[in-house]
């Protein structure tokens, strides 16, 4: 799987450098322009998954680059811009922008809403690649452990119940419906709480954790969920299914 490539475009040299180090931090391959001109040979050379732009950048054709981002090439667009009014901010969005953000911004909620993005945008891709569970399946098996999709619990070898949040349920729900395959974050938000949530990556590494913490007080030893090195994570365990007759 390859990281998420986005262009910031912006003439502020310093907030460039800033950014594009914050973004690289969280496994972003990122592509700076500091003007039109650089913008536009940068989008003309490469394949960008989101573009973050100041509008206010010097030049005559922002407007009409952005909507060629947005409409022609299907981009998501978040503008990040010193202009603040209301204005403003409507004519972005007609542009074809996905958010307006104004500066000072928050690096963090910046990332945030570029996830957001693009999350909105692979949920269709992603949700006819991930294999659901299968409907006529009422629970899985993996190691002796049995899993029942119906009731929504999980036993252990022994018979024993190991009580699970809505939020672990669902994560291991997911995970079982793809056992070894890797899945990023952005998945795992997507299939946990929905392509339309607000729920950041942090939330996912809670519900992973306290999944992990429970299913080694079970006796399941080892990495049951592996992490992936820039990557995501993978259920590494064969997984059976069944229905109620079997």
């Amino acid at each position: 799987m390859q990281n998420s490539h986005i262009l910031l475009a912006d003439d502020d040299a310093a907030l460039l450098t800033s950014l594009s180090d914050y973004f690289g931090r969280y496994g972003f391959e990122v592509d700076t322009a500091a003007n039109l001109a650089d913008m536009r040979r940068l989008s003309e050379e490469g394949h960008y998954d989101l573009l973050i732009a100041e509008p206010m950048m010097p030049g005559q054709h922002t407007a009409g680059l952005l909507r060629e981002f947005a409409f022609e090439r299907r981009i998501p667009v978040i503008i990040h811009s010193r202009a603040s009014s209301d204005i403003d901010r409507i004519l972005g969005l007609e542009m074809g922008a996905e958010d307006y953000l104004t500066k000072p911004c928050n690096a963090r909620e910046l990332l945030a809403r570029v996830n957001a993005a693009l999350r909105a945008r692979r949920r269709q891709a992603d949700t006819g690649a991930m294999a659901a569970a299968p409907r006529d399946n009422s629970w899985v098996a993996f190691q002796g452990w049995r899993f029942d999709l119906t009731t929504r619990q999980l036993f252990d070898p022994s018979g024993g119940t190991i009580s699970l949040s809505e939020g672990e349920y669902q994560l291991l729900r997911v995970f079982v419906a793809n056992a070894r395959q890797v899945l990023n974050r952005n998945q795992l938000l997507d299939q946990v709480y929905g392509a339309s949530s607000d729920h950041y990556d942090r939330a996912i590494d809670v519900q992973l954790c306290r999944l992990r913490r429970k299913l080694s007080a079970g006796g399941l030893m080892g990495q049951t969920i592996r992490t992936v090195r820039n990557e995501g994570y993978i259920f590494v365990h064969p997984v059976t299914a069944g229905n109620a007759t079997n």
